[in-house]
């Protein structure tokens, strides 16, 4: 069997995360491994996958904060709101003050409000947004609430403009893209897409798909789960009752999945605070 820990890719342009997850399986010899979230082909940087029980990891990863490097170009707006759209309408920017630019997107930093974009994976009556516009569908999703934590405007040399973000999960860079072009009334659409980090995986620890196949490894579930979570360190009574998954009376420190641990440093269980009680979200042993 396959060591259970996290691969941390750094996914190069027009693969799919589909296209990394096939590739990684072959890498780890097993058909468990799943992803952290999907990046567009178009985009590259990081991609958090899992391997074997480090698979249940990851639909608590999806609820961390992310990291972006982009470039949008105003002046055109796209069917897909970036680069590998059609063309819809273009407009002049010559009239457009970069200080204006870069107070709207001002506006963006904050809890926001946000349409995601309509070819998204996001389901619409059991079927994905992006599949209903492939079929000739007209999709009109509805705002849903994302926060991005800081946005850095590093250039604006018209059309284009470079920026770095840190925002929540499900926050769509393309959709900020296309509602700063239409603030500006030019439209706008994104040309280049980076992820610098998912929670604590960053690029520095991310290896390309050529380097995993010269030299092919994992991050630890445990490490990876100390890197992850607030970590609680138990006694071996606790321990004891983390393994028949029984709740603990516990006061956990913080709101969300702590990563408990054994004391000979086995990692156990995610656990969350439910009333007074601590109760198991996975158990891994």
């Amino acid at each position: 069997m396959a060591e259970s820990g996290l691969v941390v890719v750094d996914k190069s342009a027009g693969l799919t995360s589909h296209d990394v997850v096939a590739r990684v399986r072959r890498l780890a010899g097993t058909r468990k491994v799943g992803h952290a979230g999907t990046l567009d082909p178009m985009a590259t940087g990081v991609l958090v996958l899992g391997v074997e029980r480090a698979t249940r990891l990851l639909g608590h990863l999806m609820l961390t904060e992310k990291a972006y490097d982009a470039t949008i170009r105003l002046g055109a707006s796209t069917t897909t709101d970036d680069a590998e759209g059609e063309v819809t309408a273009t407009a002049a920017t010559d009239g457009v003050d970069p200080d204006d630019v870069r107070d709207r997107l001002a506006r963006f930093v904050g809890d926001i409000e946000q349409v995601p974009t309509a070819v998204s994976a996001i389901k619409v009556d059991g079927k994905r947004a992006y599949a209903r516009v492939r079929d000739g569908e007209q999709v009109e999703l509805k705002a849903r609430p994302v926060t991005v934590h800081e946005l850095v405007v590093h250039d604006v040399a018209l059309p284009d403009v470079r920026i770095s973000l840190r925002c929540s999960s499900g926050t769509y860079v393309r959709a900020i893209a296309r509602d700063l072009g239409a603030a500006l009334g030019v439209g706008g659409h994104l040309t280049a897409l980076r992820r610098t980090a998912v929670g604590p995986f960053d690029l520095a620890v991310a290896r390309t798909l050529e380097q995993l196949t010269d030299d092919f490894g994992v991050v630890p579930i445990a490490d990876a789960a100390r890197a992850s979570f607030p970590v609680v360190d138990l006694d071996d009574e606790q321990a004891a009752h983390v393994r028949f998954g029984r709740g603990l009376d516990l006061a956990l420190p913080a709101a969300g999945p702590h990563a408990v641990f054994a004391p000979d440093g086995t990692f156990l269980a995610l656990y969350e605070q439910r009333g007074a009680q601590a109760r198991p979200v996975a158990v891994f042993v």
